[in-house]
């Protein structure tokens, strides 16, 4: 075999593990471009020293304990990616002021199919959907890097024990006790479960829900809106570190500070795990509509909980494979597909 098709073999091998490596970039991270940083950090390392593979493990095995130290590198700064109701507590409507942090601070979304491979089994399926959920992400976050590592090869990837001692070059009762720890850490932070009420797929209520939901947004109608957000729902928008509670203060932000969003377009995309939106406003300026926020929504017994605006487009909406710009002819018949 020449030397160039072994590389092209290799470029192949590698590859299929992509996706599956950045979704446990993504969990370690909590960032969608530093996991892809990390993803090809880890190619490019072992591609370079693939010569020195013996072989002892899998390929899959040994890309993971790559992909490890590089996360692990990266975490050393100590930053925990966060949402703004992990930093602060709600602002009330007539206290709100949008105050952005640095792009480090959020926790950032992730279109689904970046993280999520194909796989046959539902079940697995089903857990690594909820692993990708922003509550859950949120928890991951409050976990010593180490612990984070275990408790994802543990409980999301289902590796054992033995095989999660052998990638971090420790003992079994080691990566059980950090297994516990992990577990007792994600416990106080109850949320992580609040939104597993999301079924995959979407069930017919749901998929009606978001429907409404859509009508209601597009419409700007703040009385259908209320009727189909829970009592308790949560607004953000990374990177401003505001966060409101409640319909009223919700509705009342949309109809004042949020006001120019009157006449939106909602496109569908799926983002971690949940129904979310590519949210287009009116562009003035140009004509159509120009990008605003890639929304996430969470939502639980049929009203939705959570309503998470990542309003950075120009980073978002190419992440998404997103236009820039949409035309209104163009829009109306896009959504009529």
């Amino acid at each position: 075999m020449g030397n160039g098709t072994a590389t092209a073999d290799l470029d192949v091998v590698l590859e299929k593990h992509r996706t599956e490596l950045t979704g446990y970039c993504y969990r370690m991270l909590g960032s969608s471009f530093e996991a892809e940083d990390a993803v090809q950090d880890t190619l490019v390392r072992a591609w370079r020293s693939y010569d020195k593979f013996e072989g002892r493990s899998s390929v899959r095995s040994w890309l993971y304990r790559i992909a490890t130290n590089v996360c692990l590198d990266m975490l050393t700064a100590g930053n925990k990616r966060a949402r703004p109701m992990d930093l602060s507590e709600a602002t009330p409507l007539a206290r709100a002021a949008l105050s952005p942090r640095p792009d480090n601070t959020w926790l950032e979304p992730m279109p689904d199919a970046r993280v999520l491979p194909t796989v046959q089994d539902p079940a697995e399926a089903a857990v690594a959907k909820e692993s990708i959920r922003l509550a859950f992400m949120a928890a991951l976050q409050q976990l010593p890097p180490k612990q984070r590592a275990v408790l994802i090869l543990r409980e999301v990837l289902a590796w054992r024990a033995s095989e999660v001692a052998e990638l971090l070059g420790t003992s079994v009762a080691s990566v059980n006790s950090a297994l516990q720890r992990a577990r007792a850490t994600l416990a106080e932070h109850a949320d992580a479960g609040t939104e597993a009420a999301v079924s995959d797929p979407l069930d017919e209520e749901q998929r009606k829900l978001l429907e409404r939901y859509v009508k209601a947004f597009e419409g700007y109608d703040m009385t259908a809106l209320t009727a189909l957000l829970h009592e308790d729902a949560i607004m953000t928008m990374p990177p401003f570190d505001l966060w409101l509670r409640g319909t009223a203060d919700i509705t009342g932000f949309m109809t004042t500070i949020g006001a120019s969003c009157a006449g939106s377009r909602l496109l569908p995309v799926r983002a971690n795990g949940l129904p979310g939106f590519a949210h287009y406003k009116p562009d003035p300026d140009n004509g159509g509509f120009s990008p605003w926020a890639v929304q996430v929504l969470e939502i639980s017994e049929g009203r939705i909980t959570g309503f998470h605006c990542f309003l950075d487009t120009q980073r978002w909406f190419p992440l998404f494979d997103l236009p820039l710009h949409l035309e209104a002819e163009a829009d109306e018949v896009e959504k009529g597909v």
